[in-house]
């Protein structure tokens, strides 16, 4: 097995939660989505993946869906490949191109599970695309015409709701960031820069680089939006920080090295060591207590309070609670910095309460706010409103882009660290998808500065 060290980590052994490792029926294809289509279908471990291993069977469901999916694809700027060398959609040479290896399964899934059987099936290798993200960029540019009216009517019908074992209470909050941000340290480091910095950076207008000098450009990425939003909030010496949300400890440390004290606090258990080794090695231990603790379990007064991309693991239920707490922990005259995903408030409502691929798979018990949502909470249960905003979203598209490119180019580490062939997949479909997102505008991101209304 390989080393590899980065910001503090080694790679010494398989990951605490590690999949069992599964191996591909296809021959030797490359990075998925980055590179030769593969040659088919994968065996799934069963115990590991039982929605992926096996195949939903409904005639009726898997019909429906045959015939959505011909209509919309139809209309789309796609290529369809079938096994007979029939290609459908609406799209010419050049345009992404999709295989379907078993068009039954495919559309089975779909029938039984909507866009949660359309990731199932890529994880079970039914279909696969030289070039992912731009094809789940034109999905996302149309996705609201995609199902025909008289359907989308029966949505409700058909649509999963959130599980109740996924609610984000305190016990539930920390089994779902368990889920996520605890799968491993040493993997989130094959991807993400020096800063370990798991959220979108704030590019230089016109800032480029090539492939090798990527990482370094999303480092200072990453420092350039964490120095706006410490700049945002007046950090400096003798500022009374708190962070919720700690992620692996870069905006405590840079917060700590203009003189402020800091307090963060993360539900994540590899994340706090990490983040509290990383605020040693700086030298900064004696301005920075790094805590496992849940926001709602926070107390004191402070001059700045920052968040960043955290809101959106809160869960709609639980928004009260949180600007609750944020406005009983600011001290008068503070400032808040707030980091998050949003969505246009139509969409937010119409999907909030469909369980998604992302929710099951990525992300259990969060939603995407919208900055409507988040002025209605302010106003209804605070005293802080919205003094700032500033978006950026196609900078999110392209953090994504070096975290997608670094994770295919470490793909043998990854299998490594013991995470199997349907894990790669699952990753890269959901950097993918999330790229998706921003470059075609369905989502975006947004510092907002948040004060008390005097």
């Amino acid at each position: 097995m390989r080393q590899v060290s980065q910001a503090g980590v080694t790679r010494v052994a398989p990951a605490r939660i590690a999949p069992a490792r599964v191996t591909p029926a296809r021959a030797g294809a490359g990075p998925v989505g980055a590179g030769p289509v593969g040659a088919g279908p994968l065996a799934a471990e069963p115990t590991r993946w039982p929605d992926v291993a096996n195949v939903p069977r409904s005639p009726a469901r898997t019909a429906i869906a045959r015939a959505v999916f011909a209509r919309a694809i139809a209309k789309l700027q796609v290529r369809v490949l079938l096994p007979s060398g029939r290609c459908t959609g609406g799209g010419g040479p050049g345009t992404p191109e999709m295989v379907l290896y078993r068009p039954d399964d495919f559309f089975a899934r779909i029938g039984a599970g909507g866009l949660i059987g359309f990731g199932e099936s890529y994880m079970a290798g039914d279909w696969d695309c030289t070039d992912l993200t731009g094809l789940l960029t034109v999905f996302a540019s149309q996705l609201a015409t995609l199902v025909p009216p008289p359907l989308q009517r029966l949505r409700r019908l058909a649509v999963r709701r959130h599980p109740p074992t996924e609610d984000a209470s305190e016990d539930g909050a920390r089994d779902n960031i368990h889920r996520h941000y605890d799968l491993s340290n040493e993997l989130f480091a094959l991807f993400l820069d020096e800063t370990m910095t798991y959220s979108a950076g704030l590019f230089e207008t016109g800032a480029a680089g090539t492939p090798v000098a990527q990482a370094e450009l999303l480092a200072a990425a990453q420092r350039r939006k964490i120095d706006r939003l410490l700049d945002l909030t007046r950090v400096g010496p003798s500022s009374r920080v708190l962070e919720i949300g700690t992620g692996w400890g870069e905006l405590a440390i840079r917060a700590a090295a203009r003189g402020a004290t800091v307090r963060t606090v993360t539900l994540s258990e590899q994340q706090r060591v990490l983040a509290a080794r990383r605020v040693a090695d700086a030298g900064l231990a004696d301005r920075v207590s790094v805590e496992l603790r849940d926001y709602r379990r926070v107390d004191g007064e402070y001059d700045a309070i920052l968040s960043v991309e955290m809101i959106e693991a809160v869960g709609e239920r639980y928004w009260p609670a949180y600007f609750t707490a944020l406005d009983r922990l600011l001290a008068p005259g503070g400032r808040i910095g707030l980091q998050t995903i949003t969505m246009q408030h139509e969409r937010m409502l119409a999907t909030r309460h469909t369980y998604t691929w992302i929710l099951k798979y990525i992300f259990p018990g969060g939603i995407i706010p919208s900055v409507t949502s988040i002025e209605d909470s302010l106003a209804r249960f605070t005293g802080l409103r919205v003094a700032g905003r500033y978006d950026f979203g196609a900078d999110y598209a392209r953090t994504l882009r070096i975290w997608r490119e670094q994770f295919c180019a470490r793909r043998e580490d990854v299998h490594d660290l013991g995470f199997d062939e349907v894990f790669h997949r699952m990753w890269l479909l959901y950097l993918c998808y999330s790229e998706a997102g921003f470059q075609s505008s369905y989502l975006d991101v947004c510092q907002l500065l948040l004060v008390r209304d005097s």
